[in-house]
């Protein structure tokens, strides 16, 4: 049965979301039981072109990232795939009309990722955007499919929480991505020589800003929604808090995260808050 079939597939995109990301698989659990399977597909998704370009270290990455491309739009066209990270996405941008300029936003930044080791203002944003506000808006699909006029209103929201989730992964990898990778992703900054504390404060002001806009947005959220993206909003306002408590030097030598019994107290704390409101 087909059903069974697309039901597997969208098992291991929950799967996928699970062993990697404790933060948002708890913010995926807060959703609506509707809202869940299309999140894990879209995660299971960035998640699999992010790993070829980032882990992939003995294969080659290009041609790898060529054949997900071409097998993404493979599969927008049939319908169906046999690769099952790919059939569950393709299930979820068929049925929420999730845009193909959002896709392809989204893998041309996983390209940058290839052949740029450090970025100016004008393809800093271009990465911003194509690797983590594209995914937001894809996520707004979702939630605000029956309400196209919600959707608009809450795009700039939805970007920006994607960026300040995205920016605060670049401060609190500057030490795995500099080292492992090769790359500084903050424009102007030269990790080969510090990252000074006047550097490090406006990078946080931007961050903040994004956090600021992005909150208005999760407000005005429809209900079955707004729950799991205020814990994931609150997971990353509390790692970045700790960021911002450590000094550059500790940043460079250290990964700054938040214990697994930190975020099931701030997914306590965002369903208490819920009901109560």
């Amino acid at each position: 049965m087909l059903s069974l079939y697309r039901d597997t597939n969208f098992a291991i995109s929950r799967l996928i979301t699970r062993k990697y990301s404790t933060s948002f698989s708890l913010g995926i659990l807060a959703f609506q039981p509707s809202f869940r399977a299309p999140i894990y597909s879209i995660y299971g998704f960035v998640r699999y072109a992010d790993e070829i370009v980032d882990t992939f270290h003995d294969y080659d990455k290009a041609l790898l990232l060529d054949e997900f491309r071409r097998d993404t739009y493979l599969a927008l066209e049939r319908g169906i795939s046999l690769n099952p990270v790919l059939d569950a996405f393709v299930q979820t941008v068929r049925q929420y009309e999730i845009g193909t300029d959002l896709i392809d936003a989204f893998l041309d930044s996983m390209a940058m990722d290839l052949r740029q080791v450090t970025y100016a203002q004008d393809s800093y944003e271009t990465y911003i955007y194509g690797s983590a506000e594209v995914v937001g808006l894809m996520c707004l699909r979702v939630f605000c499919y029956e309400q196209a006029g919600l959707y608009e209103e809450l795009q700039e929201g939805a970007r920006a929480l994607g960026a300040a989730f995205q920016k605060v992964n670049f401060l609190r990898d500057l030490k795995d991505d500099y080292q492992g990778r090769g790359r500084t992703y903050f424009p102007n900054l030269n990790l080969g020589v510090q990252l000074d504390s006047h550097s490090k404060k406006e990078i946080e002001r931007d961050i903040q800003n994004d956090f600021d806009q992005a909150y208005a947005a999760i407000m005005r959220l429809p209900r079955g929604a707004r729950i799991g993206v205020l814990t994931a909003f609150r997971f990353y306002k509390n790692l970045f808090r700790k960021i911002q408590q450590a000094s550059s030097e500790q940043i460079l030598m250290e990964r700054i995260r938040i214990s697994n019994a930190e975020k099931a107290a701030l997914l306590c704390y965002s369903v208490l808050q819920h009901k109560l409101t």
